[in-house]
C-alpha cells in the first residue's frame, strides 16, 4: 500500500490515525493541528505517562502558560523524579489543547511513570536522582536531535539529512518541515512521508538497540487496542515518529503483555511545574533538546512574515541595550536574509540566514552583541506558569504563598535583588531565601553588595530553574511549611555534622534564616564539639563564623547571648593552643596557619573586649598571643612577620620597634629564605603592606638594602616568594614603590617640614589639615553644617 492510499484509508476510518512528530517541533505542531481538524477523531492518544490523565484538564486553565512540564516523583523518595516538558509549539501540547477545545477525550499512553521511576539500571539511577536535567524516561524516549526518536546509536535526523544531501540536520528539518505549509486536503501527507522514512530506518538499523523502547511500544499498542475497542476507528495517536512503525506493526496481545510482565513499580505522584525555554535547549543536556527554542516559538506564533517579525524583535532587544539600530537596519537585514536563502537554495530564510544577516547589518560584524541575541531570543528565558489549582506538596503551596506575599516572583532570567534588612519586607525575603538554601532549594545565591558594605545590606542573585520543583518536593519530607521544614532540616544537619566548622557554619545559617527553635539544638551540639575539639586549625576556622553570626544577630534583632559565650570560650582555647600549634610547620602548613591568624584577628576585632562570664578582655589577650608569636624563633617567618604587622596596625607596636624587628630578621645571620617569608607575612597577603612601604620609607629602605645584599646563590631561591608578595599590589602602588627605590632613601620630600625623625610621618596630628576635609565628609554623610559629633555619625552609618 502506498503512502497516499494509507492516508486515504486512515481518513476513511481504517485503523488508528498515527501522527508521528518531532518533539518540540513547530512544523510538527502545526501539522498535528491541521490533521486533527481534518480527521476529527473521537479520542486523542498522546505519548506520555498515563498517571497524568487527571491533569490534562488543567491545560485549559487561563493561568496555565507553557512551557510547562509534567513532573513525576517517587512518594517515598522525591529525589527520584522525571519530567515530560511541553512548550507552546510542542505537538503534544497542541494535541491536548485541541482535544480540550473540542470536548474530545485525551489520554496518555506511554509506559507509566510508576515503572519508569523504578527501572533499576545504573544509568537510570543517575538520571532519576538529578545528575542530568533529563528524567530517565525522557532520556530513553527522546534521543539526540531526533524527530521524537528513541535514544539510538544513530542519529535518524542526521541519516535522513545526509541522504538528502544536507550537512546540517537542523537545516534539513527546517527546509522540509518547518518551512513547508500545510495545504488544504494535504494535512496527513507529512506524517505519511515521515512514517515511511522511519520505517526504512528501522528496517535498516533495527529498534535502535534499547530494550526499553520495545517495552514502551508494547504498552502503547495495548492502549491503542483498548481505545479502538471503545471508540472503534475514531482514534488518533500523537507520538514520536520513531515509534510509528512499531505501533503499526501487527503483534499479538499475549506477546505485548509478556514484555510487560514483572516490571518494577514505585508509588508516584504527578503534577504540572513551570519549565523554561533554556531547559528545552540542547545545551542544557536535554536529550530531546533543540538548538533554538526561542526561534521555534517565534516560528509557531508568527507563521506570516516570520523573518520581518523576527528582525523587529532583534532590533528591539539591541535598542534596549543602547545599540543604534534603526528601521533601515531591519529592512536591510530582511533583504540580506532573503538573498542568502536564495543563494543557498533554501525555500525561506532559516535561522542561519537570519543570524548571518543580523551579524552583518545590526551587529556590524561583531559576535559580542550577537551573543546577546543568541542568549535572549534564539534560546530565550521564557518561564511558564502553572495554576494554583495544580496538585502540589504542602511545602510547595506554602512557598507559593510566601512568594506572593513578599512579591518575589520566580523568573528564569537571572537578576540581582538588593535587600535592606532594616525593612521588614526585605528582612522577610532574606529569611525566606536563607531557609530555602538550608533546604537545598538554591533559588538565590548570596553575592557581594556593590552599594554598601554595611551589615544591614544583602545582595542575592535569583534564578528559578525547573529542577527546583524537585528540590521542593524532596524538602517536603522535613515539614509542611518553609519554616518548619528548615527547622527540622537544620536540627538533623547539626546531628550529622562531621566537624566543628560544619556546626559553626550551620549556626550562622540558622541565625541568618531566623530559626529560633533550631538554634538551641545547634548551639548545644556546637558547645559539645568545641569542648572536645583540640585541633587549633578547626577552632580557628569556627571562630570567625560565630562572630559573624553575632554581628548579624545584632542587625536582625536576634538574641545571641548563648552564641557570645561559646564564641568567647572558643577564642580562649585558640589563644592557648595557637603558639604551640605554630611551631615546626612546613611552608604549606605555615601559610595555612597564617590565614588562621588573620581570621582570628578579624574575629577578635568584631567580638570586641566587652567581658562576658569568665571571658576577660579578649583583645588584650589576643595581643599578648601576637607578641608571643612574633618573638619565638621556632615560629615560621611568615607567621612572625604577620604578628608584627597586626600589632603595628592596632597601634600596639611602635614604628621604631617594628623597624628594629625587621632589621633583626633581615640581618646577615638570618637565612634568606626565612627573611623572605617574614617579609611575605609582614607586607603580603593583601593586607595593605604596599601602602605601608609607600608611606614609611624607612621600612622600604630596610627591605631594599636587604634585597640588594642577598647572595646570588640565595637570590634565586627567594625570588619566587618575593615576586608573589609584590605582584599582589595594585599597579599604582608598585609604580610608586619603584619610583621611591629609584630615587633612593632619604631623598623624598615627604619628610620635609614634618618635624619628625620618621620619613613620611609627622610628630603629631595636624589639626588644620584634618579640619579641611570635614566639609567633604559631612557632604558625603548628608549631615547639616551645624551638626557635631561626626565621629559618632560615621560609626552609626557604617555599622
Amino acid at each position: 500500500m502506498t503512502g497516499g492510499e494509507r492516508a486515504v484509508d486512515q481518513a476513511a476510518g481504517a485503523g488508528p490515525l498515527l501522527l508521528g512528530v518531532r518533539h518540540h517541533g513547530p512544523g510538527s505542531a502545526r501539522a498535528v493541528r491541521a490533521a486533527l481538524e481534518e480527521a476529527r477523531p473521537r479520542v486523542v492518544l498522546i505519548e506520555g505517562p498515563p498517571e497524568a490523565d487527571a491533569l490534562i484538564p488543567l491545560a485549559a486553565d487561563e493561568e496555565m502558560r507553557p512551557p510547562v512540564a509534567l513532573l513525576a516523583h517517587a512518594v517515598d523518595e522525591p529525589g527520584r523524579s522525571a519530567f515530560w516538558p511541553l512548550a507552546g509549539f510542542s505537538p503534544e501540547w497542541v494535541a491536548i489543547r485541541w482535544a480540550l477545545e473540542h470536548d474530545v477525550p485525551a489520554r496518555f499512553i506511554d509506559l507509566p511513570a510508576t515503572h519508569t521511576l523504578a527501572w533499576g539500571t545504573h544509568e537510570d539511577e543517575a538520571e532519576v536522582e538529578g545528575e542530568s536535567p533529563l528524567d530517565a524516561e525522557t532520556a530513553d524516549r527522546e534521543g539526540d536531535s531526533d524527530p521524537g526518536l528513541a535514544d539510538l546509536r544513530i542519529d535518524p535526523l542526521g541519516v535522513l539529512a545526509d541522504t538528502a544531501g544536507y550537512d546540517d540536520p537542523e537545516r534539513w528539518w527546517e527546509d522540509v518541515v518547518e518551512h513547508r505549509g500545510v495545504g488544504k486536503g494535504d494535512a496527513l501527507a507529512p506524517f505519511t512521508v515521515l512514517e515511511e522514512a522511519m520505517g526504512a530506518l528501522r528496517e535498516t538499523y533495527g529498534s535502535g538497540g534499547h530494550d526499553r523502547d520495545l517495552v514502551r511500544e508494547a504498552y502503547m499498542r495495548i492502549q491503542v487496542r483498548a481505545a479502538q475497542r471503545e471508540f472503534e476507528d475514531g482514534v488518533a495517536v500523537v507520538c514520536g515518529a520513531w515509534h510509528v512503525p512499531a505501533l503499526r506493526r501487527k503483534t499479538t496481545v499475549a506477546a505485548d503483555k509478556a514484555l510487560l510482565k514483572g516490571l518494577p513499580k514505585v508509588k508516584t505522584d504527578m503534577t504540572w511545574v513551570p519549565w523554561t525555554h533554556r531547559r528545552l535547549s540542547r545545551i542544557s543536556g536535554y536529550g530531546a533538546g533543540i538548538d533554538s527554542p526561542g526561534w521555534y516559538g517565534h516560528l509557531f506564533s508568527a507563521p506570516d512574515r516570520p523573518v520581518e517579525r523576527w528582525m523587529t524583535k532583534v532590533a528591539g532587544l539591541l535598542r534596549a541595550e543602547d545599540r543604534l539600530v534603526s528601521s533601515a537596519h531591519v529592512i536591510e537585514a530582511v533583504r540580506l536574509a532573503e538573498t542568502l536563502a536564495a543563494m543557498r537554495g533554501r525555500p525561506l530564510p532559516g535561522l542561519s540566514e537570519t543570524t548571518d544577516a543580523v551579524r552583518a547589518v545590526m551587529c556590524e560584524g561583531s559576535d559580542v552583541p550577537l551573543a546577546l541575541v543568541q542568549d535572549r531570543l534564539i534560546v530565550g528565558d521564557v518561564l511558564g506558569e502553572v495554576p494554583a489549582s495544580a496538585p502540589a506538596v504542602p511545602l510547595q503551596r506554602d512557598l507559593a504563598r510566601l512568594q506572593r506575599r513578599l512579591r518575589l516572583k520566580p523568573e528564569a532570567l537571572e537578576r540581582e535583588l538588593e535587600l535592606d534588612l532594616r525593612k521588614e519586607t526585605d528582612a522577610a525575603r532574606s529569611r525566606l531565601l536563607h531557609r530555602l538554601r538550608l533546604l537545598g532549594v538554591a533559588w538565590g545565591e548570596p553575592a557581594a553588595s556593590r552599594g554598601s558594605t554595611g551589615t544591614f545590606r544583602e545582595t542575592w542573585r535569583l534564578r528559578w530553574e525547573p529542577e527546583l520543583s524537585v528540590r521542593v518536593a524532596e524538602a517536603g519530607v522535613w515539614g509542611t511549611t518553609v519554616l518548619s521544614a528548615a527547622t527540622a532540616k537544620a536540627e538533623a544537619d547539626a546531628v550529622a555534622a562531621q566537624g566543628l566548622a560544619d556546626v559553626t557554619a550551620l549556626a550562622e545559617r540558622c541565625l541568618l534564616a531566623e530559626l529560633p527553635d533550631a538554634l538551641p539544638t545547634v548551639m548545644r551540639i556546637l558547645a559539645d564539639r568545641a569542648a572536645l575539639d583540640s585541633d587549633v586549625g578547626q577552632l580557628a576556622q569556627a571562630l570567625p563564623a560565630l562572630v559573624r553570626s553575632l554581628r548579624y544577630g545584632d542587625v536582625r534583632g536576634t538574641d545571641t547571648g548563648a552564641l557570645g559565650e561559646v564564641a568567647a570560650g572558643l577564642a580562649e582555647r585558640v589563644f592557648v593552643g595557637l603558639p604551640p600549634a605554630c611551631a615546626a610547620l612546613d611552608a604549606d602548613g605555615a601559610e595555612e596557619m597564617r590565614r588562621h591568624v588573620d581570621a582570628v584577628h578579624g574575629a577578635v576585632g568584631l567580638l570586641g573586649d566587652a567581658p562576658a562570664a569568665g571571658q576577660g578582655h579578649l583583645r588584650a589577650r589576643w595581643q599578648s598571643v601576637l607578641r608571643v608569636l612574633c618573638g619565638r624563633d621556632t615560629v615560621p617567618g611568615v607567621i612572625r612577620g604577620r604578628a608584627v604587622r597586626l600589632l603595628l596596625d592596632d597601634g600596639e607596636l611602635a614604628q621604631d620597634e617594628a623597624a628594629r624587628l625587621m632589621g633583626l630578621v633581615l640581618s646577615p645571620g638570618t637565612p634568606p629564605a626565612d627573611a623572605a617569608a617574614w617579609i611575605e607575612g609582614f607586607v603580603g597577603g593583601g593586607s595593605g603592606g604596599g601602602m605601608l612601604l609607600v608611606h614609611d620609607e624607612r621600612l622600604l629602605g630596610l627591605v631594599d638594602a636587604w634585597l640588594t645584599g642577598v647572595p646570588a646563590e640565595a637570590f634565586t631561591d627567594v625570588l619566587p616568594l618575593l615576586r608573589r608578595t609584590f605582584s599582589a599590589y595594585e599597579p599604582g602602588v608598585r609604580r610608586t614603590l619603584g619610583e621611591l627605590v629609584r630615587r633612593g632613601p632619604g631623598a623624598g620630600s615627604s619628610a620635609a617640614g614634618t618635624g619628625s625623625g620618621i620619613p613620611g610621618f609627622a610628630a603629631e596630628l595636624d589639626t588644620v589639615r584634618a579640619d579641611a576635609v570635614l566639609p567633604v565628609v559631612r557632604l558625603l554623610l548628608g549631615l547639616d553644617e551645624g551638626e557635631e559629633h561626626i565621629g559618632n555619625d560615621v560609626v552609626g552609618v557604617t555599622g
